[in-house]
């Protein structure tokens, strides 16, 4: 039996109080998160300075050594350089920027010569493109003080979150929804297994964060899905499969609409491989229309808003 899904008459209440709740969430918490990792941020552009002799000593070994650095060196450019930007200035492979940056890795399968000049390229291009008004003692030619490091560190760190603003925010949110959901279900007497169990050996009474369930895609390719929360309840049956509970958070409408196709392939794997009595909720807070829960109540998805979170109960929890 639907909780949510199947009462559109309240959606339009609870979607003006979800949106309540995010928004204050966000000024409260939202700014403090930002400093934070643009401190961590700060910290690792003076790594990147320091390996690079402060940018005067920038060659293809530097970015071999380190090709996480790759990230900062794209925002010390005047103007900040984009992946794809970077790849057609350089005329490199994507690969090998998606690479560096995603995974701190040059590929061990492209050849040696290849890398060379590639990486070449790059350091190239980024030397070209330095921002000499942040790394003064560039155009001076003179040895930088600790006050002009630090200053280039910040602006260039600045920049650095400034790109990744959305995901620090979307990270921290759903880091404080799992606290929420985790608290709930330990006054409710639910004991944590995170990290000890697997889908088919949960008891009833137990509950897991982070959990690997397998699915299968259309074609009948297997296909591991992680769910944010599996429960399985007190009360639950020989052979009843956990509760399945997807965070999801938005801070505004656009997104949303953008990633709502997500769940229902997720769901449609997860159906295709545990039978049609698969239980899959979203735990939402933030932006979601009334669009986007029309969506999700098409594809037999429920849900439960964080501020209605003894909501759970109704799900057998």
């Amino acid at each position: 039996m639907a909780v949510n899904s199947d009462k559109p008459h309240i959606w339009k209440e609870d979607i003006a109080r979800s949106v309540d709740l995010y928004n204050k969430w966000f000024l409260r918490f939202a700014p403090q998160t930002y400093r934070k990792e643009r401190v961590k941020a700060t910290k690792r552009v003076e790594v990147m300075l320091r390996h690079t002799d402060y940018l005067r000593r920038f060659t293809p070994e530097e970015l071999r050594n380190d090709p996480s650095i790759l990230f900062a060196l794209r925002m010390s450019t005047a103007p900040p350089i984009a992946r794809d930007r970077l790849v057609g200035l350089a005329n490199v492979p994507k690969s090998l920027v998606n690479d560096m940056e995603l995974k701190a890795r040059i590929s061990p399968h492209m050849k040696k010569e290849t890398v060379e000049a590639n990486l070449g390229k790059i350091a190239k291009m980024i030397i070209t493109l330095v921002d000499v008004d942040i790394f003064t003692w560039l155009a001076d030619k003179n040895t930088p003080r600790k006050q002009d490091i630090y200053r280039a560190a910040t602006i260039v760190a600045d920049r650095l979150c400034g790109a990744n603003a959305d995901p620090i925010i979307r990270n921290a949110q759903e880091q404080r929804q799992l606290a929420k959901i985790k608290v709930w279900l330990e006054d409710q007497g639910y004991t944590d297994m995170t990290g000890k169990v697997s889908l088919g050996d949960m008891k009833p009474g137990t509950f897991a964060f982070r959990l690997i369930v397998a699915g299968l895609k259309e074609d009948q390719k297997r296909v591991n899905i992680p769910v944010d929360v599996a429960v399985l309840p007190t009360q639950a049956k020989p052979g009843e499969l956990p509760l399945m509970i997807e965070a999801k958070s938005a801070g505004d409408f656009t997104n949303t609409n953008k990633r709502r196709k997500e769940e229902a392939a997720k769901i449609g794997q997860l159906r295709r491989k545990c039978g049609p009595k698969i239980r899959y909720i979203l735990f939402l807070c933030g932006y979601f229309d009334s669009g986007y829960l029309g969506y999700e109540a098409a594809e037999g998805i429920d849900w439960v808003w964080e501020h209605r979170i003894d909501d759970l109960r109704q799900f057998g929890l």
